[in-house]
């Protein structure tokens, strides 16, 4: 790491920052001449810091504050290390980092200690899960009381339609877009291919699989704060949140995985399109988690809002084959490829969070050689099916008692998240649809 600052000796300042429950970037910066003691002894910050609520308040009741003192974790870089932060006029690198006890214990409140701990159950198997994430955003105007598309800088119209998979509309933003992979390509994120989505600004761009998830989780974190940096860059705002416009559909963030045995074979793979009994036990601890799960998936008041039957979001718990109606969706293709696609997470999640509860339930499903009902086909939002939970505290009730969630996360990390979202479900019932669309914008 220290190689890194001595071969970028333009860099003029650091950033150091861990992921809260929420997704958020918690650090400090400073000065890049002082970046060794960061990276030898690390940084210190109250361990409340990674349990804050979407204000950057601290919760109320929690016994990371007052009961204990407040006291500090000691934060050490992740094996990422140094990324550059394009989207900032003065030269600027990121070192992510992550929470552990004075002792060297890791702090189990941080998510991606979280994701970190799933892993280790598939490493004990001598497994390897390989992932892959679909990121769906929302260029917005949101200069003006209403939010609106932006001006095409090329043309200064503003397309007031959802364009599926409109070259148009991708060429209309082209600069940004030319900017954004640059900078892709600074950071190390695999972004791979762009396409344009059926709200209004919307678009997607798929990052590319890989047999890291820790990995996959790091460029699906940095990869938000870039778009949502580089959009401000340009003029605009970008946003994650699952349902900016209540007429149009929302924004997920779809999740792709196999699993590898230590030999690199495809465990799901059965040389057939129907798949192996590895991957029918790995969709059975998916739908049987996917209750308990609804908070990790659905982590905002506004998260709801997109999870509407006909809106390309799930609402039922099922599977299928070749079916995007479905929760999860095991895609066509060749046979080595077969893999599970895990549609109901929104734009909105701690990519942290989301991985580990998708792995995490599909190992249990493993461990249990569970099996699922029977899949589906047709409209699943037609099907007499058993429902995610449909509103926020039902979720958040749901998460707290789950036996399957405690089979994925640490109690530490539970209790948590639950007075994390019972504090933010109290205070956004004061405001607005407006006024909470309005924190969610920049913040998730």
């Amino acid at each position: 790491m220290k190689n890194w600052l001595r071969k970028n000796p333009h860099v003029r300042a650091i950033r150091v920052a861990a992921s809260d429950l929420n997704g958020q970037a918690r650090g400090k910066r400073i000065p890049a001449r002082f970046a060794d003691k960061a990276i030898e002894g690390g940084t210190r910050f109250p361990m409340s810091v990674l349990n804050l609520d979407i204000w950057g308040e601290d919760i109320d009741d929690s016994p990371l504050v007052f009961e204990s003192g407040d006291r500090d974790g000691v934060l050490k870089p992740t094996e990422r290390g140094f990324v550059p932060m394009p989207w900032l006029d003065a030269p600027t690198a990121l070192l992510p980092i992550w929470m552990f006890h004075e002792d060297g214990r890791p702090y189990d409140g941080d998510p991606r200690h979280a994701l970190r701990a799933v892993l280790d159950r598939y490493t004990e198997r001598g497994l390897t899960p390989v992932c892959a994430v679909e990121l769906e955003f929302f260029l917005i105007d949101d200069s003006g009381r209403n939010l609106q598309v932006p001006p095409s800088p090329r043309s200064g119209k503003r397309r007031v339609a959802g364009e599926i998979l409109s070259l148009r509309a991708l060429d209309q933003f082209d600069g940004f877009f030319t900017d954004l992979y640059d900078a892709c390509e600074e950071m190390d994120i695999p972004a791979d291919t762009a396409i344009s989505e059926a709200g209004l600004g919307q678009f997607e761009i798929n990052l590319m699989h890989g047999e890291d998830a820790l990995r996959a989780a790091d460029d699906a974190w940095l990869f938000k704060m870039l778009v949502k940096g580089m959009a401000r860059k340009h003029g605009f705002a970008a946003s994650f949140m699952a349902k900016p416009y209540p007429d149009y559909s929302g924004s997920g963030l779809h999740v792709h995985f196999s699993v590898l045995d230590a030999e690199g074979c495809n465990i799901f793979d059965n040389g057939g399109p129907e798949g192996t009994a590895a991957l029918r036990h790995a969709v059975a601890g998916c739908l049987v988690a996917m209750p308990g799960s609804a908070l990790i998936f659905a982590p905002h008041a506004n998260s709801f809002d997109r999870m509407v039957p006909g809106s390309h979001a799930p609402t039922g718990i099922s599977w299928a084959y070749e079916n995007r109606t479905s929760a999860i969706r095991i895609p066509s293709g060749a046979p080595a490829a077969r893999r599970i696609e895990h549609r109901t997470a929104g734009g909105d999640v701690n990519p942290y969070l989301m991985l580990a509860a998708v792995l995490g339930a599909a190992m249990s499903g493993i461990e249990d050689a569970a099996e699922p009902p029977a899949p589906i086909t047709g409209n699943a939002y037609a099907a007499d099916l058993p429902q995610i939970p449909g509103d926020w505290a039902s979720a958040i009730d749901a998460f707290d008692s789950s036996p399957e969630i405690a089979r994925i996360f640490a109690p530490d990390l539970i209790r948590n998240l639950v007075l994390t979202k019972r504090q933010e479900l109290h205070y956004m019932q004061e405001l607005s649809p407006e006024e909470q669309v309005a924190i969610y914008l920049d913040t998730v």
